[in-house]
């Protein structure tokens, strides 16, 4: 009976040393090990985070977290969301030294832009994690009067930028426009096929005219340059002629010139001798005879005749076209 019992003692013992070593084993205990935690203060929300959600720098698993609370602060009417972080130091190694760091220096770790952000660990359930990056752009919100621990900074992530920007456009009225523009779309696709047929009836029409109009154009600019052509050998031929005219004009003119030159010194010649004969009769017969009152008449009408043929002779060489046409009455 006590060999019984001793075995099953022994068995009892055994398994809590084996679950034990389980839970140390696939745990998240380091007993071995030094902890540090800080805090991370959230404004919005965590859903999906949970205690023991894996708490990572850059996709490394460095901690996990340990607990999470809700703060009402009745002054500024806000409600604050501590999660207190379960972080591992031996995970981090400082370049210069040979074993693990054991006392990393997180204030100074933080002034150079250690930062908190929560993203999506699962789509499928939803689960959440904390990832931990240097941002040193990213500023420093810190909230001395929520938690007593080192706090390491928020940030917004991707997923809760998108979010904020989508939340801040005018969904509504962006609706409303393009309800709009779909009903304007279609009044105007309605209003195309009514008057689309029509006009393309038009267009064919006017193309059927175009084309007969082109080719009654085409034969009426032949026609025309085919009277240009005929105008422009006439016009040559006329221009020729009258080339021809103007140097018969002129030949005939200075004949005629000529001829009334040797008229004019006849006629000179003819006037000094009857004023002559004048004399030679002026000396002959007496101051009151009827042969000097004859000769007078005569001189009269010969000076007449002279002033006539003066005349002519000035009128032709004016105008020696009247040789050919005479005097008009």
């Amino acid at each position: 009976m006590a060999d019984r019992q001793a075995t099953i003692g022994a068995f009892v013992l055994g398994g809590i040393i084996l679950g034990l070593g389980a839970i140390i084993f696939f745990g998240n205990f380091r007993l071995f090990q030094p902890i540090e935690t800080a805090a991370v203060v959230f404004q919005g929300s965590i859903s999906g985070l949970s205690v023991g959600a894996p708490v990572t720098f850059r996709g490394v698993r460095v901690g996990a977290v340990e607990r999470i609370t809700i703060q009402y602060e009745p002054k500024n009417k806000t409600a604050y969301i501590p999660v207190i972080l379960r972080l591992e130091p031996d995970r981090v190694r400082v370049a210069g030294q040979a074993g693990p760091s054991v006392g990393v220096d997180m204030p100074s770790l933080i002034a150079r832009g250690l930062r908190a952000e929560l993203r999506t660990q699962s789509f499928v359930t939803g689960q959440s994690l904390i990832d931990l990056d240097i941002d040193p752009d990213s500023p420093a919100v810190l909230h001395p009067d929520v938690t007593a621990l080192i706090e390491i900074p928020t940030r917004q992530s991707a997923f809760q930028r998108v979010t904020e920007q989508l939340q801040d456009l005018p969904l509504r009225e962006l609706v409303g426009n393009a309800n709009a523009m779909l009903i304007s779309t279609r009044n105007l696709a309605d209003k195309l096929d009514e008057d689309i047929p029509p006009l393309v009836a038009s267009l064919k029409a006017t193309s059927e005219s175009v084309r007969v109009t082109s080719d009654g154009a085409q034969q009426t600019v032949g026609e025309a340059n085919k009277a240009i052509t005929d105008l422009q050998a006439r016009l040559d031929t006329t221009l020729d002629r009258i080339g021809v005219l103007i140097a018969n004009s002129d030949a005939q003119v200075l004949q005629r010139s000529t001829d009334l030159h040797t008229l004019l010194t006849s006629a000179n010649q003819s006037v000094q001798q009857t004023h002559e004969l004048l004399n030679n009769l002026n000396s002959l017969t007496s101051s009151r005879g009827e042969t000097r009152a004859n000769l007078e008449a005569t001189l009269r009408d010969l000076a007449a005749t002279a002033a006539s043929l003066r005349g002519f002779a000035s009128d032709v060489e004016h105008n020696p076209q009247l040789l050919l046409t005479g005097r008009r009455p």
